[in-house]
Formats: structure tokens, C-alpha cells, sequence
């Protein structure tokens, strides 16, 4: 029974050193699982996680799934692909400026409608986006300083979306499908012409001016073939005009029976 002590104890102890081997090896693998130049932390009581200016070309994988606010701005990610944040169900506030980003695949933000309260997407390389990208998301959005094409496209995501404050002035036209709006704000310029509405007005003077092509076609075709015929039937006259009375006559009876 004496003996039995010690190597109970031994054996506790060994157990103890290796449980202990093992968190550690876990805090590390966690530790290291984080993209270069990324990590955690606590502001006002809400988990962050700061990814800014490290350099990262797409969406980290590895991110917390209880992160609150998610800092990936200054970067070079050139698109969001289809359920990018789909595992940070807790995220409030999510930083995307200062990128590269050109494209947003459908569904990007899906599962962030619930919690999400401000999307900052400016500084980027945003050309067209379609509206429903943010279907349900009711958080605010930065949308200002990218080379925007205003059209009825942007007309209709500007209507779609919160924008957030102080944010509308750097909507700028980049291009336009009117010229006259390039270099303008945005919301200046649909104040005052309704995008949608030219865009349709010129769809239908498109299909009046194809169907009046069309009609002057087969008019222009109904002139030539009747025109034709007139020209046929001056030429056989003269024709007839010119043969003997009696060869005539007879000509003309056999057009006449043809005729009936």
C-alpha cells in the first residue's frame, strides 16, 4: 500500500503534464490558425477582429464565429464570393474599405440581415451592383468614392438600400449613360431625371423607329412591285401598238380570252 502511493502519484502527474501539453498545443494552433497581420480583441465590450493593411487578397476562412466587428479594410480582396460572412451570425459592424473590390457574387452577405447594422464598402472599384446583392440587409451602407456607372441599375440599389450618413455626396458619376451627368453626385442627378424612365423611353423609341423601318421597308417594296407592273403593261401596249391592225386585234383578243 506504500508503494502504490507514489506511482498513483506519478501517473496523476503525468496526466496533469500532458492535458496540459495538449491546451497548450490547442491555444497555439489557434493562435497561429489567424491570416499573417490579423487578430482579436475587445473594444466596448464587443469581440473584434482586425485584419486592416494586412495585405489579404480574399475573405479570411478563420475568422471567430462570435466576432461583432470585423475589420478588413486596406487590402487588396478584388471580389466577395457567395456566402463570404455565412458563419459570423453575431456580426454588427463590417468594415470592406479601402479595397480592390470590383464584383459582389449574389448572396455575399447572406445570413448577416438578422444583426448586421453598418456595411462600409467605399473606396473600392464598384462599378454596378445589382440590387438585390443586399436583399434584406438593413444595415447602412458606405457606397462613396467608387467609379459608378449612373444608370437605371444604380438608380434602383441607391433605392434599395440605407445609405449611410454623410455618405450620399460621394456618389459620383464616373460614367453615365448621359454624358451630361458624369462628374456629378448621384443623388443631384437622379433629383432631377428619373433614369429608369429615360432608359425605358429610349427602349420604346428604339421599337418605333425598328417598326417604321420595317413599314417603310414593305411600302417601299409595294411601290417598287406596282410600279414594275405599270412599267409591264405600258411596255406590252406598246408593243401591241406596234403590230398590224388585224395581228393586233388578234393579240388582243388572246390577252383578253387569257385574261377571262
Amino acid at each position: 500500500g506504500v508503494l502504490l502511493c507514489p506511482i498513483t502519484m506519478g501517473l496523476l502527474l503525468q496526466s496533469l503534464f500532458l492535458l496540459l501539453l495538449l491546451l497548450l498545443e490547442s491555444c497555439l494552433h489557434r493562435a497561429t490558425a489567424f491570416p499573417k497581420g490579423c487578430y482579436p480583441s475587445e473594444e466596448e465590450g464587443l469581440k473584434t477582429f482586425r485584419c486592416s493593411n494586412a495585405q489579404l487578397t480574399e475573405v479570411p476562412r478563420d475568422i471567430p464565429n462570435d466576432t461583432n466587428k470585423l475589420y478588413l479594410d486596406s487590402n487588396q480582396i478584388p471580389f466577395l464570393p457567395r456566402d463570404a460572412f455565412r458563419d459570423l451570425p453575431l456580426l454588427l459592424e463590417l468594415d470592406l474599405s479601402h479595397n480592390a473590390i470590383a464584383r459582389i457574387e449574389s448572396g455575399a452577405f447572406q445570413g448577416l440581415a438578422e444583426h448586421l447594422h453598418s456595411l462600409d464598402l467605399s473606396s473600392n472599384r464598384l462599378v454596378s451592383v445589382s440590387k438585390d446583392t443586399f436583399s434584406n440587409l438593413k444595415a447602412k451602407v458606405n457606397l462613396s468614392n467608387n467609379p459608378w456607372l449612373c444608370d437605371c441599375r444604380l438608380q434602383e440599389l441607391i433605392r434599395a438600400v440605407e445609405l449611410a450618413a454623410d455618405s450620399s455626396g460621394g456618389i459620383v458619376c464616373e460614367s453615365s449613360t448621359q454624358e451630361e451627368h458624369i462628374g456629378k453626385a448621384f443623388l443631384q442627378v437622379i433629383a432631377e431625371t428619373d433614369l429608369c424612365n429615360v432608359y425605358k423611353k429610349t427602349t420604346d423609341i428604339a421599337m418605333l423607329v425598328t417598326m417604321f423601318g420595317w413599314f417603310a421597308m414593305v411600302i417601299s417594296y409595294l411601290v417598287y412591285y406596282v410600279r414594275q407592273n405599270q412599267e409591264d403593261a405600258r411596255r406590252h401596249l406598246e408593243y401591241l401598238k406596234s403590230l398590224p391592225s388585224k395581228q393586233r386585234r388578234s393579240e388582243e383578243s388572246s390577252t383578253i380570252s387569257t385574261v377571262v
